[in-house]
């Protein structure tokens, strides 16, 4: 018998049989003392669980998660006290890795955006535990949905046969989710400009010349930014597909199948990702992206569009997180050859470790139930909707809504500012199972809705999850594949800028080729083998 089971009949103090269907709609009234605990039958004799969790933070997330509507409801059905470790997005990366190699890292890893390789590596060296035995009888929920969908074992196990985390998973029918955050373009200075809505590239550059040469916001100022968003690598993922790459989705940046030969391909180094390059570094060169855009953070965009200077951007949504409600969603755009892609379309599966339990959680069993909950329509209610009158109401059709406090604040705040105060999925990678019904974020407004329907004819249609890699293959991508990540990254930034020249291109493809790309490509292949034979 596996020893998180053993443990769990030590801990939990009650018959197994008793357990599945522990997480069933609970019949006691949410957040009352008196059932406290009901949730999990009395996890322990000596008291109430305290876990702690190492988690990411988004800058539209409140300071603490504790003080929150949700945790502090589910604290109390529950008696499992979390204590939230917050870590900027910004430096999640650094710090989580400083972490794991450290051995100085806690029970559970919470949105922490723990990647594969990371799972396969520290599986195997026993920092995070394998959650096969304990999905199959602590997570009915979550064991019901990898049944409907396989696509979700087939991308959480690992080589070794494992699973090491459990996943935030989008409903592949929602699609305004999988495209997350589209190219948005100011309708009402369109309108002040007599144009129409852009249909082509060439269109797009034209409006954005027009809104740096017009004071659209009437201010006596040309202080209008054509384009601006959290990075430059949004909008090349955008303008990928307009030259016709990145036919497998983002879960892929670097390759993607060739739909002329049915093979993978290494993106950029290919001559239409120089012209992708070549676009966006015009349109920075003449001033009309924004020039902070490699160093602004997420809370200066969304300044900049509350205060009425964007022209474009991309964000989950300009009306919740900027409070600005002329913006409109591109579909896709046409290039200069013809293609017409809509590329930037994540996996369901958009974040393969975003809960992973580790060898110093001293209740496996208690843990694993206690997130299970939240792939269970109950759970995801809770956790996206809160409390029926106080965060939304219910009509008789059981269609739910934010109550006006949230969608319209007397106060001028925000949507996404209100539901801080009740919520922490704001920002995105936190695990469980997003489904409109119980999902009433930015994703799933009217304007959202609406430019997902105008991508989806043009959506990329056979999206590859994420691939899973042996030791060995993990140790060359960990190594050379991080290299030449971390050098592609880096040079698209000096081309776009204008510190590199596109006379050089010869030059850094040769140089990823010195760095090892037949190798990272030949990786790939095997991982991708496997991946279709599964």
């Amino acid at each position: 018998m596996d020893q998180h089971v053993k443990r769990a009949e030590r801990c939990i103090q009650v018959p197994l049989t008793a357990l599945a269907g522990a997480l069933k709609p609970m019949p006691f009234a949410v957040g009352t003392r008196r059932d406290a605990g009901h949730l999990f039958k009395g996890p322990v004799e000596r008291g109430d669980i305290e876990l702690t969790f190492f988690t990411g933070k988004s800058p539209t997330n409140g300071s603490k998660f504790e003080d929150t509507l949700i945790w502090k409801t589910y604290s109390q059905m529950s008696n499992v006290q979390v204590k939230f470790n917050l870590v900027p997005f910004e430096t999640l990366t650094e710090k989580r890795n400083l972490a794991l190699a450290g051995g100085d890292y806690p029970d559970v890893f919470y949105s922490a955006r723990v990647g594969s390789a990371e799972l396969a590596r520290y599986g195997q060296e026993g920092v995070f535990i394998p959650l096969n035995d304990l999905i199959d009888k602590y997570a009915p929920n979550f064991k019901k949905l990898m049944d409907k969908y396989p696509d979700i074992r087939k991308g959480l196990t690992m080589p070794d046969g494992n699973i090491y985390s459990l996943p935030s998973f989008y409903d592949p029918d929602l699609f305004s989710m999988l495209i997350g955050t589209p190219l948005w373009i100011n309708q009402d200075w369109l309108k002040k400009l007599g144009m129409e809505e852009p249909q082509t590239t060439e269109e797009f550059y034209k409006y954005l010349q027009a809104v740096k040469a017009t004071d659209l916001n009437g201010n006596g100022k040309h202080d209008e930014i054509p384009f601006s968003a959290g990075g430059v690598t949004a909008l090349i993922d955008h303008m990928k597909g307009v030259w016709g790459l990145g036919t497998s989705g983002l879960g892929h940046k670097l390759v993607d199948v060739d739909p002329g030969t049915g093979k993978l391909r290494f993106i950029k180094t290919l001559p239409k990702y120089k012209e992708v390059l070549q676009f966006i570094s015009k349109l920075y060169k003449e001033g009309l992206i924004d020039p902070e855009i490699f160093t602004i953070e997420g809370s200066a965009l969304n300044a900049k569009g509350q205060a009425g200077l964007l022209g474009s951007t991309v964000v989950p949504n300009p009306e919740t997180v900027m409070g600005r409600k002329e913006f409109t969603g591109l579909g896709a755009l046409k290039g200069p050859h013809g293609d017409q892609l809509y590329a930037h379309v994540k996996v369901p599966m958009v974040h393969v470790g975003a809960f992973a339990i580790t060898n110093k959680d001293p209740y496996p069993e208690a843990t694993i139930r206690w997130m299970d909950y939240f792939y269970s329509d109950e759970g995801a209610k809770l956790y996206f909707m809160g409390k029926e009158g106080e965060t939304y109401t219910s009509d008789a059709s059981g269609n739910l809504k934010y109550v006006d406090e949230i969608t319209n604040n007397p106060d001028g705040l925000t949507q996404d500012q209100v539901l801080a105060k009740y919520f922490t999925w704001l920002g995105g990678s936190y695990p469980g199972f997003v489904t409109e019904k119980y999902f009433k974020g930015s994703e799933t407004l009217p304007n959202s809705m609406a430019a997902a329907e105008k991508a989806k004819p043009y959506a990329v249609k056979n999206i590859l999850y994420n691939f899973n890699y042996t030791p060995e293959e993990t140790e060359v991508m960990s190594s050379i594949g991080k290299d030449i990540e971390d050098y592609t990254t880096e040079m698209e930034a000096k081309f776009i800028n204008g510190s590199a020249s596109f006379d050089q291109w010869d030059g850094y493809v040769n140089n990823l080729k010195k760095m090892g790309l037949d190798q990272y490509m030949s990786v790939y292949q095997a991982a991708y083998d496997r991946y279709q034979a599964e």
